[in-house]
């Protein structure tokens, strides 16, 4: 077998010897470089995926308990309103998934941000004149979480931060983290409906912070900002001139005796991108259809975003495009009774269990709002026998086959999250249950000293 390396007359810009690869007799020969080399398998993750981690999934895969085997477990830890079946989306809504399909016109790809008839249609829906969109504001996206994901990606690089809630949804922490981006915390008030601690979110401002996640209505509080604490938000980050990134799935998920405001239309000058979709207020997580709205009315994003948010989403090739072409339908044809249905359950559901929750001595519910959950302080000094929510909540699993998020998963401790999506009987049992674990499980202050002097 002959084999050939052909000098060069190097200039400083190429090598000087040209690989090349010759096939003599049907068989390929490679010299150069790959001269010397040992093959050997060195297979390992990558950087990213080592750092990718959900503290939920965590937490939760940790807890090494068993449910009462005597009591049907209930679950009030999943946020999936579909979960127990109670809660089904509108018979418009599903008809406008087989008319899609059914129509055949659905069934090749879609431009990456999605049908300009779809984009349209999004716009349309939240277009007002306080904050106008077109259709080149909207793009669509692979749920609500690829929402945060590429504007997240397009606003941060690897080495500066970005500012999420305390507590908060764990996602934002786990995206940024992947990504080389730092995360700092601000705090949530709980005597204040969990209103932002304003002078704290400021204080953590520097030349690196690249935006600020302002979720509204909160998962996993269930509180919604009044007008007048979102203006105040706002004017930290014009005043700052830190962009927001505004996640709003639980958008319009108000209960009656509150008004949810869309973070743009109170402000002309602070750029935001609004992260929405279908999955909670049409009851649909699954169909996995989400949107980026970009307000930026001051042209502060400039074409830079717009297009890097372009080039970001033709990394996957957009949302589903049967669910893109039941949109118009979905939007135009669900019956505001649904809408109101919807939130009436929810109401009642958290009315009854906050009642139930604050009248257990050692728990303090905070009533929410809006969207689908509770937060419930736990007063650890009354229940000595547990280190830590995480200890609280097992046993409570392991006693009453009730499990509920530890307060840990969403960086606040010492408080547990209840999601209130489970059908009424469901959720007069479990707080029933809660009931008989705290009575059994609550020492007063003065019980505890007594102890302790023995």
């Amino acid at each position: 077998m002959d084999s050939y390396v052909i000098q060069m007359n190097g200039n400083g810009d190429h090598s000087s010897v040209l690989d090349v690869h010759v096939n003599l007799n049907g068989r390929n020969t490679v010299l150069g470089k790959m001269k010397g080399r040992k093959a050997r398998w060195a297979v390992r993750a990558s950087e990213m995926s080592k750092k990718t981690f959900n503290p939920i999934r965590a937490i939760v895969d940790t807890m090494k308990v068993e449910p009462n085997p005597n009591k049907t477990m209930i679950s009030l830890s999943i946020g999936d309103p579909t979960v127990f079946g109670n809660l089904p989306t509108d018979s418009e809504v599903t008809q406008a998934m087989k008319d899609a399909l059914d129509s055949g016109k659905y069934n090749g790809y879609a431009p990456s941000i999605g049908y300009l008839s779809s984009r349209e249609e999004i716009a349309s829906y939240y277009h007002c004149p306080e904050a106008p969109l077109e259709a080149k504001d909207v793009i669509l996206t692979s749920g609500c979480s690829q929402a945060i994901e590429l504007a997240l990606t397009v606003l941060a690089n690897p080495g500066q931060n970005i500012l999420i809630p305390r507590p908060g949804f764990s996602l934002y922490k786990t995206l940024a983290e992947s990504m080389g981006i730092d995360v700092k915390f601000y705090n949530l008030l709980p005597e204040k409906s969990w209103e932002i601690d304003l002078k704290h979110l400021e204080s953590l401002i520097d030349e690196k912070t690249a935006c600020l996640i302002v979720n509204n209505p909160s998962n996993p509080c269930g509180s919604v900002f009044s007008k007048s604490h979102l203006q105040k938000i706002l004017s930290v980050a014009a005043r700052q001139c830190v962009p927001i990134l505004a996640d709003e799935i639980y958008g319009d998920m108000v209960f009656s005796d509150c008004k949810y405001e869309p973070l743009a239309t109170l402000s002309t000058n602070v750029p935001i991108l609004s992260c929405g979709g279908l999955a909670k207020r049409w009851l649909v997580p699954g169909w996995r259809l989400g949107w980026i709205l970009i307000h930026d009315r001051r042209d502060i994003f400039g074409n830079e975003i717009r297009d890097g948010l372009v080039k970001l989403t033709q990394r996957i090739l957009g949302p589903c495009t049967i669910v893109q072409g039941a949109l118009k339908s979905i939007m135009r044809r669900t019956p505001q009774e649904f809408y109101h249905n919807t939130l009436s359950f929810l109401k009642s559901n958290a009315d009854l269990c906050y009642e139930a929750l604050a009248a257990i001595p050692g728990l303090q519910p905070i009533q929410p709002s809006g969207a689908m959950y509770l937060m419930v302080g736990i007063e650890m000094e009354h229940f000595p026998e547990f280190e830590n929510d995480v200890e609280f909540i097992e046993r409570l699993i392991e006693e009453q086959s009730v499990i509920c998020l530890p307060g840990k998963c969403f960086e606040y401790p010492n408080f547990f999250r209840v999601v209130i999506t489970v059908p009424e009987v469901m959720m007069v049992e479990a707080c029933n249950r809660i009931q008989e674990f705290c009575e059994k499980h609550y020492q007063s202050v003065d019980g505890i000293q007594e102890e302790c002097d023995k």
